[in-house]
C-alpha cells in the first residue's frame, strides 16, 4: 500500500486547511487510517485516527473540537479538516495505515506511512 498525502500549505492563524491522503497499490481494505504530525525539533505525535468502517474515531487532545477526520473507502482516501489553526499546529502531517485501530492511536506502529505534507500556520 502506498500513501500519498497532499493539501498542506501556508495558512493564517484562525484559518482552515484540509489535508488528504490517497491509498494505492495493494488493497487497504480493513485498515485503520490516521494522521500524525512532526513539528520542527519535536517528536512525531498522534493527531487523529479512524477505523475502517468509520465507527471509531479518536483525536489527540490538541485536535479535539478543531479537527475532523473522515474517510471515503470507495476512493481509498482519508482526510483531515483542520479549523481554528494555531501557529503551534505547524508541522509535517503524515498519514498512516495500520490493521489495529488501537495500535494506531497509541502510536506504537503503523504498517504504512505517507511521505508527509507541510502545514505552516502564520501568526
Amino acid at each position: 500500500v502506498q500513501l500519498q498525502a497532499s493539501g498542506g500549505g501556508l495558512v493564517q492563524a484562525g484559518g482552515s486547511v484540509t489535508v488528504s491522503c490517497e491509498a494505492s497499490g495493494s488493497t487497504s481494505d480493513g485498515y485503520a487510517m490516521g494522521w500524525f504530525r512532526q513539528a520542527p525539533g519535536k517528536e512525531r505525535e498522534f493527531v487523529a485516527a479512524i477505523n475502517w468502517s468509520g465507527s471509531q474515531i479518536e483525536y489527540a487532545d490538541s485536535a479535539k473540537g478543531r479537527f475532523t477526520i473522515s474517510r471515503d473507502n470507495a476512493k481509498n482516501t482519508v482526510a483531515l479538516q483542520m479549523n481554528s489553526l494555531k501557529p503551534e499546529d505547524t508541522a509535517v502531517y503524515f498519514c498512516a495505515a495500520e490493521r489495529g485501530f488501537n495500535v494506531l492511536v497509541a502510536g506504537v506502529r503503523a504498517r504504512y506511512w505517507g511521505q508527509g505534507t507541510l502545514v505552516t500556520v502564520s501568526s
